[in-house]
């Protein structure tokens, strides 16, 4: 049981604002409506939670979603106070409920560490869900109070009595504000599990009542780590070959500021750092992770020097040839964290640059004087970094070159469209030259263009940057689309301001090595136009399996269950006069099945290619497309039952 504190009660709660807002313009203090925004009321809520483990008053916190996609999430902390807020005259449990930006974390006497700096938390929640329960167990008793779009139905009511602290909020997201209210067990699941490595000794647990098993028993993971960020690392990299022992570990305080690192240096080409602050992922890093990348590269830099190892370079090292083949989490806990912007991507607060960047080099710089084998095999794969770089740019150069001399002509096998307004114009991205030619027929010329790739193109994930830039298909890629890469301040990015066409769709045939293909594809927008994922430009496009008819009638079917219903509508009850076409290949459609099918916009359908978790979705392309067999073959058994098998 958590231990009672009785400071905190209902006059730390400190109220700045009222709910109006919120249904009106759920966006702004959600990011969105759609399921995105849906799962992130289970944030808010589970945050609170959280705050109270940071404040060492919660060790268990359990999440259950129930039949009817609501869902509860209960913790062992304190309890929300239930007593009377003196300014407001009103129960603190109602202004925590009802009232924008109220909190405790506003008080540093309660919070000394929140990861809900804008308070939007829970009462947001409330204010979008068509029915929130509020249960507190507190002071020897068990309190109650039920709400509906974010008003209280009643009073706080004193329900029954208990001998342990905590909270419960149970709500049903409001389904005339979200596009949809289905909660996937999957998405949930990735966050708690990561918020078990960046809280360890803390319990969760994920219940989906929705599905039972044989005996009735409702599926549930559970989630917890003693290792903490140490595990952490070796779960993102668990399909990647270390090159150490083991993983370098951070562990530091300064000025209220608590750091925690862990990195581990892998034989890939890829950097891969993860950032968190208050356990809120900043995706686009901020002055920890500046501080961080300082330190390696400092503290790299002077032994790389010292030990001579440098001499015969050529060309000057730079700071990402030190990051390359590092999976590193950088964990800070901030006392009052400066985001910049509403969706909390960017630590702002420029005095933990410093904080992070001693922590890290002090122990860096004992590590290597404590190891030089490791320090040397380190400092060989930044040397063969800084080689490869090198290259790259050449070949990057040579590609560019060569499109301006010959006047940025477009691939020889482009069929273009007429439009030049990037806006109206769309690309398809298509397996084998009869497939494309195919497309060519069956295409509208005005808007649509199509590009043929001959196989499988190259596997990124396997291949030295170089290479990259010398394959004849993504070359045709980059100069399709009208993208470059370029440095900017020490770092690659991807300049899209000339981007040709405002969707890249991926035609692939319906079978395992149309998705083999659909899968290195998407490695590759992945790993080198991320930007172009993340910006909502890549489709895959989902052709039709069977073509299920008899005599002038027929249906399209794109699953089993449809292909059922079809044969049904035309069988009489006879299956021997039902005509039944699989389509295991884009050629086995002519260009006027292939459009109404597959090309028109008007009848298709697309699948739009997004990244619901950025560190999710990295584990699982490297376990998925590199060379460690053991955790790819885990995953294909584990999602056998949902796979799409060719027979």
């Amino acid at each position: 049981m958590a231990k009672q504190n009785t400071d905190y009660n209902a006059n730390e709660i400190t109220a700045l604002e009222g709910l109006e807002a919120v249904r009106k313009r759920p966006g702004m203090y959600i990011g969105s409506t759609d399921t995105k925004g849906l799962h992130h009321l289970v944030w808010e809520v589970i945050d609170n939670s959280i705050d109270e483990h940071l404040a060492g008053h919660c060790s268990t916190i359990d999440t259950i979603i129930h039949t009817d996609n609501s869902v509860s999430v209960t913790d062992d902390g304190r309890g929300i106070p239930v007593d009377m807020h003196e300014k407001l005259q009103k129960s603190a449990l109602e202004v925590v409920m009802t009232v924008l930006h109220a909190g405790g974390k506003f008080d540093k006497n309660s919070y000394k560490v929140s990861g809900g700096l804008h308070g939007v938390g829970v009462s947001c929640v409330n204010a979008l869900s068509s029915h929130l329960r509020a249960e507190v167990k507190r002071n020897g008793k068990l309190y109650m109070q039920e709400y509906s779009d974010g008003k209280p139905i009643s009073g706080v009511k004193e329900i029954g009595t208990s001998e342990a602290t905590g909270t419960t909020i149970k709500f049903t997201p409001d389904s005339e504000i979200f596009e949809e209210t289905e909660y996937k067990f999957s998405v949930l699941a990735t966050r708690l599990k990561e918020l078990s490595y960046l809280n360890k000794g803390l319990k969760l647990s994920l219940t989906d009542m929705r599905d039972l098993d044989d005996k009735g028993e409702p599926k549930r993971e559970d989630f917890f780590s003693e290792g903490g960020l140490l595990e952490y690392v070796r779960f993102l990299d668990e399909a990647r070959t270390p090159i150490l022992n083991n993983p370098i570990y951070v562990t530091g305080k300064e000025d209220h500021v608590e750091i925690e690192v862990a990195m581990q240096y892998n034989t890939g080409y890829k950097e891969n750092i993860y950032s968190f602050v208050n356990n809120i992922n900043t995706r686009e890093g901020g002055s920890h992770v500046n501080g961080f990348r300082r330190a390696v590269n400092r503290v790299f830099t002077q032994y790389g020097k010292d030990s001579g190892m440098f001499n015969k370079l050529k060309f000057a090292i730079s700071g990402e040839d030190f990051r390359e083949g590092l999976t590193a989490v950088v964990s800070v806990k901030v006392p009052e964290p400066q985001f910049k912007g509403q969706t909390k991507g960017e630590l702002g607060n420029s005095e933990v640059t410093g904080i992070v960047s001693r922590a890290v080099g002090d122990v860096l710089k004992y590590y290597l004087e404590e190891n030089p084998k490791l320090a040397k095999v380190i400092i060989d794969k930044v040397i063969l970094a800084a080689t490869a770089r090198h290259a790259a740019r050449k070949a990057r150069e040579m590609v560019q070159r060569k499109n301006i001399l010959t006047g940025g002509g477009l691939p020889g096998k482009l069929s273009d469209c007429s439009s030049r307004n990037p806006d109206e114009c769309e690309i398809f991205l298509v397996e084998g030259d009869s497939a494309g030619g195919t497309a060519k027929q069956g295409r509208n010329r005005e808007y649509q263009a199509i590009l043929p790739l001959r196989g499988k193109i190259l596997n990124v994930e396997k291949a030295m940057e170089y290479k990259i830039y010398e394959n004849e298909e993504i070359k045709n890629m980059f100069t399709a689309l009208g993208v470059k890469i370029e440095e900017k301040d020490g770092e690659r990015i991807l300049n899209t301001e000339k981007l040709r066409y405002s969707k890249v769709i991926i035609m692939c045939d319906a079978d395992v090595d149309g998705s083999h293909i659909v899968t290195l594809i998407l490695t590759f927008f992945f790993r080198y136009m991320y930007p172009l994922i993340t910006n909502g430009n890549i489709y895959v496009a989902a052709p039709p399996l069977y073509r299920v008819g008899k005599g002038k009638q027929f249906m399209y079917c794109w699953n089993e269950e449809e292909r059922q219903t079809a044969i049904n509508t035309y069988s009489d009850g006879d299956e021997s006069k039902v005509k039944i076409q699989r389509y295991k290949g884009l050629g086995e459609m002519n260009a006027g099945q292939l459009w109404e099918t597959t090309m028109d916009p008007d009848s298709r359908m697309l699948r739009q290619v997004g990244i619901e978790d950025a560190i999710e979705s990295d584990r699982v392309f490297t376990m998925l497309m590199g060379d460690e067999v053991p955790p790819r073959r885990k995953f294909i058994e584990e999602n056998a039952t949902y796979a799409n098998v060719d027979v």
